[in-house]
């Protein structure tokens, strides 16, 4: 558990993880970080154990750019994807492109005028869901070749989990000289939840099956989540990284400040449609 405090909040943060080879690979290629106020879920691809080196850079570039224990920022987060970018594409790929998927969270401070906000960020299909108030909501939207043909109206969820294209993403870390993570802000409020996962847990999962096991409580919903992907099949890697907070507001109610949200609030921001 770790507490970080600002002039305007205090915030409480823990945190469970788990990663499995699962029941077809012969190597874990996932990688996850927790290291407060950064988490980042990472799904290596490329063979050859260089999959595994790929998503192991993500989580040591946050490691290396993120201090523990106090607030970061949007252009910190940023610039470790870039430097990891950077890296992976460094490394020697005599059998063909390496690359990783990344998806993320971060307490961020926007300006010393304004409260806290949770910076979500991804590149390829690994996810970010928030389990707020009952309810289970994604907050990314992948980079894949399903996805698209579902935006489309091609095919449901459901389909894309066993469409023969759903490995395929369309963008990820470490394949071009450029990097540009999808990005989401999200107003810092009580109690919260968020679970950052590998398409190894959704490609077995539902969405309907994921809110079912984040309703029975937070201590062992990482464990209880892999499990039930093996028990389904286990085809891929999977990975589970589930982060419960608890925020305080620390500011007295006085002229030009709002109940709802405080000073400084902002609504959530929406990439792309």
């Amino acid at each position: 558990m770790t507490t970080i405090e600002t002039a305007r909040s205090t915030h409480t943060l823990r945190s469970e993880g788990r990663t499995d080879t699962g029941l077809v690979r012969r190597l874990n290629e996932d990688a996850f970080y927790a290291g407060p106020p950064a988490f980042v879920v990472a799904d290596g691809m490329g063979g050859h154990e260089r999959g595994e080196v790929a998503s192991r850079e993500v989580a040591a570039a946050l490691e290396r750019g993120i201090p523990i224990g106090m607030p970061t920022t949007t252009e910190a987060v940023v610039t470790t994807i870039v430097a990891a970018n950077a890296v992976i594409r460094s490394i020697p790929t005599p059998n063909g492109v390496i690359g990783t998927t990344v998806a993320g969270l971060a307490l961020v401070a926007l300006s010393p005028q304004t409260d806290l906000h949770w910076m979500v960020f991804n590149v390829g299909d690994s996810r970010v869901y928030t389990w707020t108030d009952g309810a289970l909501r994604r907050i990314t939207v992948d980079h894949s070749a399903v996805q698209e043909l579902v935006d489309a109206g091609s095919i449901t969820e459901a389909e894309a989990r066993e469409h023969p294209d759903r490995n395929i993403v369309t963008k990820a870390i470490g394949v071009e000289s450029g990097i540009d993570p999808d990005v989401w802000l999200l107003p810092v409020a009580g109690r919260q939840r968020f679970l950052l996962c590998s398409d190894g847990l959704t490609g077995e999962l539902s969405d309907e099956r994921i809110a079912e096991v984040l309703s029975q409580g937070f201590e062992g919903a990482a464990d209880r989540l892999v499990e039930l992907a093996l028990a389904a099949g286990g085809r891929d890697n999977v990975t589970a990284l589930v982060v419960d907070v608890v925020s305080t507001s620390l500011m007295s109610s006085g002229p030009g400040y709002d109940d709802a949200g405080g000073l400084g609030y902002l609504e959530e921001t929406m990439p792309r449609g």
